[in-house]
């Protein structure tokens, strides 16, 4: 499958149905485009074919649009990609890929492939804190920060080891399909920096823990603020193009609850480019992030507030922002 294939598959829709001719149809997002009224009658068609060209027939405005493979994007195709709600930096990148295939008449390695990880290790000599039989001293701190942080044995499998640079910090692994694929090593002391982390692009911290029955996920910036309320981690404030396609690929409704800082406005803007919900919780004032909040108010009633905030609007999102980052 190509790029292009790719990355319309990953923005279709989740309510679709395919027929067995292979055409997929869904509400079409053109019509309201197009001077027409939205569809709700799924009049939108689309069909990958074998050869891996891409058509696009909407039997309710008419609208038509085409790829096939050695093709660039054409206008009508990008406006196509821009109503399935497919960023534009997404677009601009894909169309920079296509030519360049063109222009080489090889296959290039797109930078916008879903993401595939490799297993790593963990730091030497990391064990496990629930196979501890007795508690090392030197781990006595470590344990300490995790009932500090509210942070339960079952949330995940955190680890420890007493070798030098890694003895007074919580090691929390990154998984993926089961496989430990990176690492995050906190410091529970004042020492800098305060993260150790070993992470490969693309990555979204605790995906593997989310249900394939849930409705939603709630997209978080860091890995204890996930852990809290069961959520997922961009391990920072900014989605890359990778990470957008791995959680799109996954068809849920995405809640992004940012951070209470200037660096929260990155994502809230990539939510918005997305037309996902972000939620703005009615938290005090003094609260800056999910774990403050849980220390606040606990893990069920932060996670009811953040679903019940939830906003959908951009023209509401964009509102929000000015009351909530300081």
């Amino acid at each position: 499958m190509s790029i292009v294939s790719n990355v319309v598959s990953t923005f279709l829709p989740p309510k679709r149905k395919t027929t067995p001719s292979g055409w997929t149809s869904f509400n079409a997002p053109c019509c309201i485009h197009n001077g027409h009224a939205a569809d709700t009658r799924s009049r939108g068609g689309l069909i990958i074919n074998a050869e891996d060209s891409i058509s696009y027939h909407c039997f309710n405005c008419g609208f038509k649009c085409s790829w096939q493979s050695g093709r660039s994007l054409s206008l009508k195709f990008k406006k196509f990609l821009q109503w399935l709600g497919v960023p534009d930096n997404i677009i601009q990148q894909l169309a920079l890929d296509l030519l360049k295939q063109i222009d080489n008449n090889k296959v290039y390695k797109t930078s916008i492939e879903i993401p595939v990880f490799k297993n790593i290790e963990l730091p030497e000599e990391s064990t496990c804190i629930n196979d501890f039989n007795s508690a090392p001293t030197k781990s006595i701190p470590v344990l300490e920060y995790l009932c500090k942080r509210n942070l339960n044995l079952n949330d995940t499998n955190f680890y420890w080891t007493p070798k030098t640079g890694y003895s007074s910090r919580l090691i929390i692994p990154f998984y993926y399909n089961d496989k430990i694929v990176g690492y995050t090593a906190r410091t529970v002391t004042d020492a800098k920096p305060k993260y150790l982390t070993q992470s490969q692009p693309g990555y979204i911290f605790n995906l593997d823990k989310q249900s394939i029955n849930n409705n939603f996920i709630i997209l978080c910036e860091g890995p204890i603020d996930a852990l809290h309320i069961n959520g997922v981690s961009v391990l920072g404030s900014e989605l890359s193009n990778s990470q957008i396609l791995l959680l799109q690929s996954l068809k849920k409704e995405i809640i992004v609850i940012p951070d209470r800082d200037k660096a929260g406005k990155k994502l809230i803007t990539q939510a918005i480019d997305l037309n996902w919900c972000v939620s703005f919780p009615s938290w005090e004032n003094s609260i800056n992030d999910v774990s403050e909040a849980v220390d606040k108010y606990g893990r069920l009633l932060t996670l009811y507030s953040i679903v019940k905030a939830k906003e959908e609007s951009s023209l509401k999102i964009k509102l929000g922002v000015k009351k909530w980052i300081r």
